[in-house]
Order: C-alpha cells, then structure tokens, then sequence
C-alpha cells in the first residue's frame, strides 16, 4: 500500500508533530532526515531479478495504472539495476520502488509553447502535465514530453539490509536510480525547522517545483514502532509551503 502524508500546514503544526514523535520515542536518539517534496506524480517500479518488470501509477494507494511502456521511455529510469549495487546484498526475486515523476520548468515551458502553436490547450502546471504525459496511450507521446523522476523509497528495506532511510537513498543511487540531492540529515527540531526554511528560500531557484519539505524519522526500527494510522504514517509528515 502507498500511503498519504499527513500535512503540517505551519511551522506550529511541524512543531507540534515532532513533539509527539519525541514523546512516543521516549529517551532513545532519534534522527530525522528532510527531503524535498517534488511536486510531481507518484511511481512505484518493481525490478524482477533486477530487471525492470512493471510500473504503476498511485492509483487509489492499493491498485494503480500500469504505465510500463511510457516509463520505459523516460531517460532516467534504469532498465537494469547497477550490478555493483546489487552484487553487495542478496537481491530478492522483486524489489519495489517508489518515488516521483515530475517534469521540469524548462521542458514545462517548451511544451506549453508547443501546445499554443497547435491550438491545444496549454498545461496548467507541471504537475498536471506530468501526469498526463505518464497516462499517454502512445508511447513516443511521453517520450517527447523529457520526465525525470526522484526515487526516495523501497516497499521493503530490510530484504536488502537496509536499516536507515539515509541507507535506503544511498542504495537507490548505488542501485542507477536518480536521487534528490538536496537531502538533510537532522538530529533535532531545531535542524528540521531550519531546513525547511531554507527549502522555502531555495524554492524559486530550482529547475523544478516543490511544494514543501517531507521529514521522515531515520531509523526504520523507529518507523515501525511508531506504526501508521487508518491514513499516514506516524513517523513522516509534509511540511506544505503556502501555494504559489
């Protein structure tokens, strides 16, 4: 299942998540890691024997569209997993990936200019263009739209000894998969707040949109523990920027 994240819409609703996570977490250390949250469309690939089998939209969380043929066409989409990454753990049968598929400014902008020169209607967004271009019924639609994707999460990390979410983006980029680089670990609130204030400043100067900043607790031990409710999980939230 892919779940939602719950929304802090201010740096007081931020503040009061990450009181309730240190409060559920007690004593014991816990390390936060702050990402980008890019505002694109949701993908879930899964590799059999390290080779790309299937890719699906979000769908409803449970069931999504199977998009293979168009993700296929997207330059940075690895075919085959690195064998270097792959070589250093005892690769399951299927691994599951997760992450997003965007398109950037540039190639929003050419694609707008095309869709007036055509008499068709122009994109609303990137996001909303995204989208469609992920959804064509052709193939080479998608591939002239220029995707690009960030992954950021694996179903399961632990089939691949993997006990961190800093190890699970370190195995996506040893793995060919492109990863945010603008990634922060944090060891306390003060750090979470300051990051996503400088990811509000950065907004603007980035060859892509973003509409907030996902804070995750590190460790996947912790993660589990504090669980999930009917909609989200405990241990992440999304730092929402005012919209533009």
């Amino acid at each position: 299942r892919l779940y939602s994240l719950a929304n802090a819409m201010d740096l007081g609703e931020l503040d009061a998540w990450l009181a309730r996570t240190a409060e559920a977490v007690g004593e014991r250390p816990c390390e936060f890691i702050c990402e980008l949250k890019i505002d694109g469309s949701s993908l879930v690939l899964t590799y059999e024997r390290g080779v790309l089998a299937r890719a699906a939209t979000r769908g409803d969380g449970r069931v999504g569209e199977d998009v293979t043929a168009n993700v296929r066409t997207i330059r940075d989409v690895p075919l085959r997993l690195r064998d270097d990454a792959v070589s250093e753990v005892s690769l399951p049968t299927s691994v599951e990936v997760r992450g997003e598929v965007y398109l950037p400014l540039a190639s929003f902008d050419r694609l707008n200019a095309e869709q007036d020169l055509s008499g068709a209607t122009p994109f609303a967004n990137p996001r909303n263009a995204a989208t469609g271009s992920l959804r064509q019924k052709d193939p080479q639609v998608t591939a002239s739209r220029d995707l690009a994707t960030f992954l950021y999460a694996i179903a399961d990390p632990r089939a691949l000894g993997i006990s961190t979410q800093t190890g699970v983006l370190g195995w996506l980029g040893d793995a060919g998969f492109r990863v945010n680089p603008d990634v922060r670990s944090c060891s306390d609130a003060a750090a979470v707040r300051e990051f996503c204030s400088a990811a509000l400043e950065m907004r603007q100067r980035l060859p892509y949109e973003i509409d907030g900043v996902v804070v995750k607790v590190d460790s996947l031990s912790l993660q589990d523990e504090l669980g999930y409710t009917s909609k989200a999980p405990r241990w992440a939230i999304a730092f929402k920027f005012p919209p533009e």
